[in-house]
């Protein structure tokens, strides 16, 4: 497994992260318990969560249950600021908010640090200043070790760096957002970004919910169980004419060079700056091996000139 820093912070992480999003909601206890030992086992350190994952709460609950010892051993990712009841109250940004939400989380995770407290999306009520200030104290106190902040675009976390700088507080080591090779949005603005910024770029839905494994066939009913056959708005997003087109020349690219449409879909992440590791859930063991595998393949500069072409 390759080791890589995040961004330019000394946090170093495995290339290939696991998404725990499916704890505590679509996978029992006895599964995640299978997956995270999967992990340990083939080298992954970087586990990813949210206080939201597992209606709001189960991920971390899991985690904290089932991590023990090992989790001295790995980078322990969560995050905050989305809503976590309905009454509009537990969410955002603000220091009054974060600090009972960072409680909350080191409570359900059963440790005393977080080595990566990420914000989960923008907070329009609150100023950037004084999000950063609260989380420079938990970093301070030593219940946070980094910060990094996920959805934001590129102007808003540019104006969270240089509020950092000028305030002398500590800033934002990581971005995460939706990045692969049927979303390519953020190479306009939020790459170039993050790059002049410092900061580590962690994609999700590196496999566009699954259309990017090569599972799924067009005018063919979708398997049952896959995370598009049962979730409507996702397949409305994602099984569009242009993506399935795109989808079907990468897999007979892939095929031409030997290899599956995932390792190709991981293997173009990784050749990406700054993308520091590719964050993908499982649900069985067997996907984390399939997932460690796929990112061995390096591209040639040939190859990711006619992936470009490809999807154009």
């Amino acid at each position: 497994m390759e080791i890589r820093n995040l961004g330019q912070s000394g946090l170093r992480v495995s290339s290939i992260g696991l998404g725990c999003n499916n704890f505590g909601g679509r996978i029992d206890e006895a599964a995640a318990k299978a997956v995270i030992h999967k992990a340990f086992d083939v080298g992954i350190t970087l586990f990813d969560t949210a206080d939201v994952y597992g209606e709001r709460g189960g991920s971390e609950t899991v985690m904290g249950r089932l991590l023990g010892d090992q989790r001295k051993r790995i980078v322990l990712a969560t995050k905050f600021a989305a809503p976590m009841d309905d009454s509009g109250e537990r969410q955002g940004g603000s220091r009054r908010y974060i600090m009972t939400a960072v409680e909350d989380s080191l409570r359900r995770l059963r440790t005393d640090w977080i080595d990566l407290y990420q914000m989960h999306r923008t907070d329009p009520g609150t100023p950037i200043e004084e999000t950063l200030r609260a989380l420079d104290d938990l970093i301070r106190q030593g219940k946070v070790r980094y910060i990094g902040c996920s959805n934001f675009p590129a102007w808003q976390m540019t104006e969270a760096a240089w509020t950092a700088r000028t305030a002398g507080l500590n800033g934002f080591i990581s971005c995460q957002d939706e990045f692969s090779l049927v979303h390519r949005t953020p190479e306009a603005e939020l790459l170039p970004a993050a790059r002049k910024l410092g900061l580590g770029l962690l994609p999700y839905f590196p496999l566009a919910s699954g259309l990017l494994t090569g599972k799924y066939r067009r005018n063919t009913p979708l398997p049952a169980g896959t995370r598009l056959a049962g979730t409507q708005r996702l397949a409305e997003r994602y099984l569009t004419d242009r993506n399935w087109a795109i989808a079907e020349r990468l897999g007979d690219f892939a095929a031409a060079q030997g290899r599956s449409m995932l390792e190709l879909a991981f293997s173009w992440l990784l050749a990406q700056s700054p993308v520091a590791s590719v964050i993908a859930g499982a649900t069985r063991p067997e996907q984390l091996e399939q997932n460690v595998k796929a990112g061995d393949w390096a591209l040639s500069a040939d190859a990711l000139a006619e992936i470009d072409r490809i999807t154009a």
